[in-house]
């Protein structure tokens, strides 16, 4: 079952968790698990999607009742009216706080999904930013005796596909966990240290005017378990309630065979 997370006659946002693609897609092929498809039978009727989710992303996904709404959300993104909110874990540690604006090239999904009408040329992408928390472990990832991680809260004030991933490479802080984008090393001492293999990236929340009512909703996600036990143990729970990050409750770690982390 997905997790419902706000619902009435016209639209309804779910927990996606990692792993589980919005809809079909070409680029996707043998995949046969999708959003749309898993919400539709839940609930018993069709669903429409306002916008998208990566496949590797948790977090807030919304869906329009009905093809109106689906389409009055989707004008509400790319009017940038919705406020988005996510966070991720990065390699080394970025500034306090930043701005990147950074022009995005298509992607060949962009393409699929716009087909001629895409637009031409690198798009105006802009990300804000905060460093929330911190951490050097001593162990030997690249040729230094420890490594820097950072977890970080970010706003994509534009919606360019993988915008936050290609940002946070672009300023040398890639997600821990992305296999396009990131770092390989990295990626596997995460792997082998806290027993997981997805992004560490989550959509924690959207607040956004109601497409009918013109009420401002804001949508919520908790952090999901296996992010939160990632969280945990490195020591980050207090930034997350300091900032009143709702998260769920951690999952107990199999121990067997993973890396020592604090030393």
């Amino acid at each position: 079952m997905l997790p419902i997370l706000f619902q009435d006659e016209n639209l309804i946002a779910i927990h996606k968790p990692s792993d589980l693609l919005v809809h079909r897609t070409s680029l996707d092929a043998y995949e046969t698990r999708f959003a749309v498809q898993l919400l539709r039978d839940q609930i018993g009727q069709h669903v429409y999607p306002a916008h998208r989710l990566d496949k590797a992303t948790s977090g807030v996904l919304l869906f329009g009742l009905n093809p109106t709404t689906a389409r009055a959300l989707s004008m509400q993104f790319a009017a940038r009216e919705v406020h988005k909110q996510y966070l991720a874990i990065v390699r080394g540690w970025p500034a306090e706080a930043g701005h990147i604006d950074h022009p995005l090239e298509l992607r060949k999904d962009d393409v699929e999904l716009f087909g001629d009408e895409a637009p031409k040329g690198a798009q105006e992408s802009q990300t804000e930013y905060r460093r929330l928390a911190t951490i050097e472990l001593p162990w030997t990832v690249d040729k230094y005796p420890s490594s820097r991680y950072a977890l970080v809260e970010l706003n994509p004030l534009t919606g360019r596909r993988h915008q936050i991933r290609r940002h946070l490479k672009h300023i040398s802080h890639p997600i821990i966990g992305d296999s396009t984008y990131g770092k390989g090393n990295h990626n596997r001492a995460f792997a082998q240290a806290f027993g997981i293999n997805r992004l560490l990236l989550a959509c924690q929340s959207m607040s956004f005017p109601h497409p009918i009512s013109g009420e401002r909703i804001t949508v919520t996600a908790p952090l999901a378990a296996d992010f939160s036990r990632v969280v945990k143990e490195l020591n980050w729970l207090d930034a997350l309630n300091q900032h009143h990050i709702v998260y769920e409750t951690p999952r107990v770690p199999d121990t067997n065979n993973r890396r020592q982390i604090f030393v």
